[in-house]
């Protein structure tokens, strides 16, 4: 097998794996999962608000999602560990589902989306994006973007520092689909939002000087004498070049 074709199959097994816990642990305000490879077999780490519904009754539950995951996915002896999101409002995806709850519920997509952003700055996030995309208002479909803060898109500390969340709303003229992006507090910034704080923090100040009307009233009497000089003086150029015209 080609090296490009396992990483392909292995970013669709994981994105699969990723709308299967959404499906089956919406109740426990899924948050995302983390994948770690190990000797000892494939590590799985979910992040959610309520662990103890994930655990279920004497491990119950997470007991049958891991051979669910076994049976489904084929992984190398799957070992769960459930951890808890302190901060919610931090979370992209639990931020998503809780929007895409908001719209189902009949809520104002602009309304739903000012709201969810102004609770995620709130809590401290460096920057949030947020694209609530479908069919909104009418027949046709169309994007509305939030956006507050500092936000990466492209380049390595994409994947670092920015975390992002989808969901899908469903409601009578369609699907809409919700993608959440936040930088958290707790993150170091790029080299380059540094050197461009810097580079406005060390930015030369010009120094304006605004004349004060007395100064200009005293300045306009001796514009005017200059100008009557110069005219005085063309004058006696034109008058001196007539006499000597005329000798000739």
């Amino acid at each position: 097998m080609a090296v490009e074709k396992k990483f392909v199959q292995e970013g669709l097994k994981k994105a699969m794996m990723n709308e299967y816990f959404m499906k089956r642990l919406d109740r426990a305000s899924y948050g995302g999962m983390k994948v770690t490879r190990t000797p000892m077999g494939t590590q799985i780490t979910i992040y959610a608000e309520k662990p103890g519904m994930v655990i279920g009754k004497a491990g119950k539950t997470i007991h049958k999602l891991t051979q669910e995951l076994d049976a489904q996915f084929k992984l190398d002896n799957p070992q769960i560990d459930v951890q808890e999101v302190e901060r919610p409002e931090l979370n992209a995806q639990m931020m998503a589902t809780r929007l895409a709850n908001a719209l189902e519920r009949g809520w104002y997509f602009r309304k739903a989306g000012h709201s969810t952003l102004q609770r995620i700055m709130d809590a401290g996030a460096l920057g949030c994006e947020i694209i609530i995309s479908g069919k909104l208002t009418g027949p046709r479909k169309r994007a509305e973007k939030f956006l507050a803060g500092y936000i990466k898109h492209a380049g390595e500390p994409v994947e670092q520092i920015v975390d992002e969340g989808y969901a899908v709303a469903t409601k009578k003229l369609g699907v809409i689909g919700i993608k959440v992006r936040i930088v958290p507090p707790d993150v170091e910034l790029p080299d380059d939002f540094n050197v461009i704080e810097k580079v406005i923090a060390e930015a030369p100040v010009e120094e304006v000087t605004v004349e004060k009307p007395e100064e200009i009233a005293e300045e306009k009497p001796k514009k005017e004498e200059a100008v009557e000089e110069e005219k005085k003086e063309a004058k006696g150029k034109s008058s001196s070049v007539k006499k000597s015209k005329g000798d000739e």
